[in-house]
């Protein structure tokens, strides 16, 4: 086995989710990613805790027979109750992307899959009110949705995974100190992007390699009725199996009020109408994984660049929303990015702490 698997998994149990003793853990991963599922169970047996693994990341074979078989109508008696008896007895799920198609549901009607995200919904919340970490294992098939060798591929993804944590907490922190005393973010790139919203009374997080792995990003959550302007999101992102390009978004008291995309529309159509929260935004994230300098076509990884911001429409991390304040709900989190290399800068309250994607503390 590749030592840099065990080093990955070793992350995983003892920064990532700090298990204990007797938890109670859920891995969900592809067979693709057997070697790290290997050395997870070598890592969770030495802290004395509890695996199961499933496979519902394989799943996407499995999901798209079932929705293409079902209709368009979900009710109370398909929710799948057993499935939320599981995550209610788990105390640790870690979650394993990799795939051997990563396309695999391109063909399923996206009404039918935003019907199904909001009957599962609760099953979600519950998933994410434990301890959780979501980590890539770098297959074949996403070496190709990259451009990338499997060699390559495999370099770029423990490169980015077998860090020192500690240190990225640190390095990242200074931004962290600005946005949660900041009223106002701008955010401009070129002449397609000049958004401004309100962060007054929200909280920002560091993700240095927690509920993440890669970590890289600090993020917030914007005031929902704040959000005033037009972005760009010049990076691809991949939604239900489909390519969605040049997404262009034009906000008004917090809501998109026009939107377009240059590919695959319908997809985000679909998105933005599951229900009344898809329309705001739930998250502002700011890339600095100086570690991950390629665009893969990996959110996990995308959205964590150092020359990126992330915005997401849909549900808000409750552990962003200040006490009082109000959380933006949905049955979606959708994060797009926005490429802020060139011609671009954030401004927080009039000063400009990045430019050209270069943060003033980095000068």
């Amino acid at each position: 086995m590749d030592p840099r698997i065990r080093e990955h998994a070793q992350i995983i149990v003892e920064h990532s989710t700090e298990m204990e003793a007797g938890d109670n853990v859920v891995v969900d991963a592809h067979p693709v990613s057997e070697d790290l599922v290997t050395a997870l169970h070598e890592a969770i047996a030495d802290v004395g805790a509890n695996p199961l693994v499933i496979q519902e990341r394989m799943g996407e074979r499995f999901r798209r027979a079932y929705l293409r078989n079902h209709d368009d109508e979900f009710g109370d008696e398909d929710f799948p109750d057993h499935v939320m008896a599981l995550y209610e007895a788990m105390d640790v799920y870690i979650a394993v992307r990799a795939s051997d198609n990563a396309t695999q549901t391109a063909d399923v009607d996206p009404e039918v899959n935003q019907a199904y995200n909001q009957l599962t919904q609760p099953i979600l919340e519950e998933r994410l009110g434990k301890t959780w970490c979501l980590t890539q294992y770098p297959s074949p098939a996403n070496a190709q949705l990259a451009e990338m060798s499997t060699d390559g591929y495999e370099n770029f993804v423990w490169d980015a995974i077998n860090r020192d944590w500690d240190e990225v907490r640190e390095f990242q922190a200074e931004m962290v100190d600005i946005l949660d005393d900041a009223s106002e973010v701008r955010i401009v790139s070129g002449d397609t992007t000049d958004v401004t919203m309100s962060l007054d009374g929200m909280l920002t997080l560091n993700d240095y390699g927690e509920a993440n792995l890669p970590g890289g990003e600090v993020f917030t959550a914007p005031v929902p009725d704040s959000v005033e302007g037009e972005v760009l999101f010049d990076k691809p992102v991949y939604q239900q199996g489909r390519e969605i390009t040049d997404v262009r978004c034009v906000f008004e008291g917090g809501e998109i009020v026009e939107y377009e995309a240059a590919k695959n529309e319908e997809v985000l159509d679909n998105i933005l109408n599951t229900d009344d929260g898809a329309r705001r935004l739930g998250e502002l994230g700011i890339g600095m994984n100086r570690a991950i300098d390629e665009f893969t076509y990996n959110m996990l990884f995308d959205e964590k660049m150092g020359d990126t911001v992330h915005m997401a429409v849909g549900r808000a991390y409750a552990a962003c929303v200040g006490e009082g304040r109000e959380t933006n709900e949905s049955a979606v989190h959708v994060d797009m990015i926005v490429d802020m290399s060139e011609d671009s800068y954030i401004e927080v309250d009039g000063e400009v702490v990045q430019r050209d994607g270069t943060f003033t503390f980095e000068e």
